[in-house]
């Protein structure tokens, strides 16, 4: 289990690194990402963080950008996640609020003018985070079906995996979610179930040209 996680760590850690500054002409249209953390070590290379997809066809540069740029927390779960490990470091009461989904006309009216400035000054905390403390590397799945399947397996073989723990310096200690600080990952789904095969990192290689 660990072996095949120390794999893709270095796997991963010899691929382009691509920061907030994406440029759109060395991403693939479809693939997967693999966010890094500064400060975070696993297997004595950048740790592993967070593993993402999309769902949509070439939506991989738009995705993208709903982390590191759009300062929207209802498009962007890995926002919402750095959002809630803030307010709750800061035992802010705005952390109930910040559940809310403000993407139904419904809420917006309701809420959005009532913690509007609030939202607004979080939202640019997060990119602030978020463009200062992650980098990426991408890899190019083009079948949906796949990049769904390697996501899922990736991120189960870092969650089970022994030996890349977060450090106690790591912000995702903070978040309110218990599978975050256990699992050491911005996730909450997809966590501790089958990981990857030896044949299936084989096969990564092989999209990579290593």
């Amino acid at each position: 289990m660990c072996d095949n996680c120390k794999q893709i760590h270095h796997l991963f850690h010899f691929q382009p690194i691509h920061n907030f500054l994406i440029d759109k002409e060395k991403i693939p249209q479809n693939g997967i990402y693999i966010l890094f953390e500064k400060g975070e070590i696993g297997h004595d290379v950048n740790r592993i963080v967070r593993v993402g997809t999309h769902t949509g066809n070439n939506q991989l540069y738009s995705r993208l950008k709903q982390h590191f740029i759009k300062e929207n927390k209802d498009r962007s779960i890995f926002r919402k996640n750095i959002g809630r490990a803030f307010l709750n470091k800061e035992n802010n009461s705005l952390l109930s609020n910040w559940e809310i989904d403000l993407t139904t006309r419904e809420n917006k009216l309701k809420y959005i003018e009532k913690y509007k400035v609030e939202t607004i000054k979080l939202e640019k905390r997060i990119t602030n985070y978020i463009q200062k403390n992650f980098t990426f590397v991408v890899i190019p799945i083009e079948e949906k079906e796949k990049r769904l399947d390697i996501e899922s397996k990736i991120i189960s073989t870092v969650s089970l995996c022994e030996e890349c723990k977060p450090s106690d310096e790591w912000f995702g200690n903070f978040s309110p979610k218990e599978k975050i600080r256990k699992s050491g990952l911005w996730l909450v789904n997809g966590l501790w179930k089958k990981p990857i095969s030896s044949e299936e990192i084989e096969q990564l290689k092989e999209r990579v040209n290593i």
